[in-house]
């Protein structure tokens, strides 16, 4: 097969997919497509353009996926949460999106298009525009399906968070307890220190019936 742009992307997905987002390079897509890593520059200009076509590819995925139900007209708190948590399966299919995500400057035609649709939902359920646009800024990554964290405080890895912790007892005594208290069962449904499944589901319901309430 020739090569195009859709498969060099394609091939960069599974790459990230199999090795994590660090191992996409060129040389390791023109491998995976018998290819010169030279002769990839012809379908993508350069590193930036490879990542925003990434993102293409990731939410053409996104979007097909979360358009082929959109449940009864005028649920619209249902549907937005369908709509999100299947977003969510996206991206635990993908577990390097977020951090791409993060990094792009300018929002791509693709994740305009989700967020429009997310618009459209709430419109059919009673939204001014003005709460729309406080919804999407309340809602924020978690309408992708994932929650920034302002940090991560298992960052230090084994005897060193230990130590960190038993440092920080006296100073933060109700940080610190918490911190040894919370766990979470289901790595499997993890894309970062507490976004796993329960706290997404937790903090998107708080979001949806807030909103619900103020329209």
């Amino acid at each position: 097969m020739p090569l195009s742009r859709d498969r060099v992307l394609r091939a960069a997905v599974a790459i990230a997919d199999s090795d994590g987002l660090e191992s996409v390079t060129m040389r390791r897509i023109g491998e995976a497509l018998s290819a010169e890593a030279m002769s990839l520059y012809y379908h993508v200009a350069n590193k930036n353009d490879l990542f925003d076509g990434i993102v293409d590819v990731l939410m053409a995925e996104l979007n097909e996926s979360v358009d082929r139900d959109d449940g009864q007209p005028g649920d619209w708190k249902a549907a937005m949460r369908r709509r999100i948590l299947t977003a969510r399966q996206i991206m635990l299919r993908h577990p390097w999106a977020p951090r791409l995500l993060e990094t792009r400057t300018t929002m791509r035609p693709a994740v305009v298009l989700y967020h429009d649709r997310l618009v459209g939902l709430m419109r059919s359920g009673g939204f001014s525009y003005d709460l729309a646009h406080h919804a999407l800024h309340a809602l924020g990554s978690r309408a992708l399906g994932f929650s920034q964290e302002l940090f991560d405080p298992s960052a230090g890895a084994g005897d060193q968070s230990e130590r960190m912790l038993a440092d920080l007892a006296d100073q933060l005594p109700n940080l610190v307890g918490m911190l040894s208290e919370i766990a979470h069962d289901d790595p499997e449904s993890t894309l970062g220190w507490c976004d796993d499944q329960a706290e997404f589901e937790f903090s998107l319901d708080l979001i949806l019936d807030g909103l619900d309430r103020l329209k």
